[in-house]
């Protein structure tokens, strides 16, 4: 039902990560986002599924095999909500000043006064 909110309020979510240059290789490393205990709870929790997951901050193929340590390889823990890279940007704001969301006041309301709260209370149940 939240998800269905949330698609309800936005259009499109942003998401960010860090890309480093090391040793002359570019290097993608969104996992940095979800602490290990964090996600070590979350699939305890979900001890029954051995594929896909999507949900509490994690959208991936294989929950059991995360890609997160860094060993000279992209890491990522929400791969599979990400579908458009809108490119490289040094600051948020400008990021935001050319992609930004328009939402009606009655969405940015329903979203400030219940949909974070709603999330907030997800990840403190894991």
């Amino acid at each position: 039902m939240f998800t269905v909110m949330l698609q309800k309020v936005f259009s499109i979510a942003f998401h960010s990560w860090v890309e480093i240059n090391f040793e002359n290789q570019w290097y993608e490393l969104e996992a940095f986002i979800l602490d290990k205990t964090y996600i070590k709870k979350l699939q305890e929790q979900n001890s029954e599924c051995t594929g896909a997951f999507c949900g509490y901050g994690v959208a991936v193929k294989d929950f059991r095999n995360l890609i997160i340590e860094f060993d000279r390889n992209n890491t990522y823990i929400q791969s599979e909500g990400i579908n458009q890279d809108f490119g490289v940007y040094d600051c948020p704001d400008e990021l935001l000043k050319e992609h930004h969301q328009e939402i009606s006041a009655f969405k940015a309301f329903a979203y400030r006064h219940i949909g974070r709260h709603l999330m907030n209370r997800n990840e403190i149940r894991v």
